[in-house]
């Protein structure tokens, strides 16, 4: 199997889990401590997949670079966001420190 095919795998498989934790967990979220809780499976959920990060981007941000901003889990930075810029930005699309594909 190549690598794109691998990652694709894994992808998918981690998308079925979300869609199988959002359908299983749906009757929980009638009750204020059961939304919260799915709250933070997703939002964990959403930070490991890349979809969301970890910390928004906060005033006075400055990074040495994209692994700082990486472990920090601010990026990507958009151009106008605090820490953004654009020697940060390889290929000038107003995306700084996008994910390693």
């Amino acid at each position: 199997m190549s690598e794109h095919n691998h990652k694709q795998s894994i992808a998918i498989l981690i998308g079925a889990g979300v869609v199988g934790a959002v359908v299983g967990v749906g009757s929980t979220t009638t009750a204020g401590t059961g939304r919260a809780a799915v709250t933070k499976v997703a939002h964990g959920v959403a930070v490991a997949t890349g979809v969301k990060r970890a910390r928004e981007p906060q005033p006075g941000d400055h990074w040495g670079g994209c692994n700082d901003a990486r472990a920090a889990g601010t990026a990507p930075i958009y151009r106008d966001e605090p820490g953004y810029r654009e020697n940060m930005d390889g290929d000038g699309d107003g995306i700084a420190c996008e994910p390693i594909r």
